[in-house]
């Protein structure tokens, strides 16, 4: 049954959202966009070489998945709860999950659990989580925190 719930998993979510097997599932909180499909597999938003035509610094052709993640989280269709987790910072994924059920790991915590070597801090649906990857601009760096921008 353990093999056979991740072959389900995959044959239902790829073809829908390029899934990728990652085992950390985070589609609800990236407008149904899987972050994985990112060249550099960001998953806490975009890289900043985003083209002025949208397109992928890595892949031209390819529109920026953080663009189409943020179009998507403000789809009408799109529940609000999930709109906020956007920008929710998320650990780095634990590639130890893949191939693995994104199903059984969640209902089993594994994709909870920070991957050997995370020192930052999960704290689960908490706005304090808000960080900012919708690319907030700063007019005057020296108004930064000492240290920060060094």
């Amino acid at each position: 049954m353990k093999r056979l719930i991740p072959l389900f998993e995959h044959a239902v979510k790829k073809p829908v959202w390029d899934c990728r097997m990652c085992g950390q599932c985070v589609l609800h909180s990236t407008g149904m966009t899987c972050p994985m499909t990112c060249p550099k597999t960001l998953r806490n938003g975009p890289c900043g070489g985003v083209r002025e035509d949208g397109g992928c610094e890595v892949k031209p052709e390819m529109t920026c998945v953080w663009l189409k993640a943020e179009r998507r989280s403000h789809s009408p269709i799109n529940p609000g709860r999930w709109e906020a987790e956007l920008n929710h910072l998320r650990p780095p994924v634990n590639n130890q999950l893949k191939d693995t059920s994104s199903w059984i790991n969640l209902l089993s915590g594994a994709d909870r659990r920070a991957p050997a070597g995370w020192t930052g801090e999960i704290v689960e649906d908490s706005a304090d989580l808000l960080v900012g990857a919708a690319l907030v601009e700063i007019d005057d760096p020296s108004s930064l925190p000492e240290g920060f921008h060094s």
